[in-house]
This record gives structure tokens, sequence and C-alpha cells, in this order.
């Protein structure tokens, strides 16, 4: 089953998507517009997921929320629409939305 997509991503405001599978997690930074992936980071990278040893936890989507923010910084973008995929904002999913804002991004 396909999930709807919440959130449609701009130039200015480009969509902030979050994919989670049991082992890892995974965000863009997407312009559909354009039809392009600005940023991207998954817990699968050593340097995203760093010392830790599993990338399906909290600590490990707190990771992956502070490298998108700081990707984004980079590509020169402050606000992002979120896009949780269909899953439920807990978790995971959480941890990842309030690291990205603690780095910087508007959501």
């Amino acid at each position: 089953m396909e999930h709807p997509i919440v959130a449609f991503g701009t130039t200015e405001r480009p969509r902030l998507s979050v994919y989670r599978s049991s082992k890892h997690i995974y965000a863009q930074i997407i312009d559909d517009y354009a039809g392009k992936t600005l940023a991207s980071v998954a817990t699968t990278a050593g340097e995203v997921r760093g010392e830790l040893r599993n990338g399906g936890n909290i600590a490990a989507a707190k990771q992956a929320g502070k490298a998108i923010a700081e990707k984004a910084k980079q590509i020169g973008v402050t606000k992002v629409a979120f896009d949780r995929g269909g899953r439920k904002y807990h978790g995971r999913v959480k941890a990842l939305a309030d690291a990205a804002r603690e780095g910087g991004l508007q959501f």
C-alpha cells in the first residue's frame, strides 16, 4: 500500500521526506516542482550513524536529523514541508524531526 504525499515541496520550501524501515531511517530534501533531490542522509552511512551499532533506533534517528539539517544549511535551505510518509509522528520519526529543528530547519 502506497502512502499518500502529505506535503509538496517547492523551490522556496522543499519537502523533507522521511522513510523508516525496521533497521534504518532515511531523510531527503526534495524540490517536487523540479523533480530533484537536493540532499539526503541515511543511517546506512557510517558518517551519519557514527559510533552507534544500530541504525534503527531513536539515537540513530537523532543523528540523521542533525545530518539533514547540516546538509540543508550547506545548500541554503532553512524552511521545509515535513512529509512523514504516512507514519505516526512519534518514536524515530519524531526524534528525527526534533533533531532537524534543533539543527535550524523550520517546519
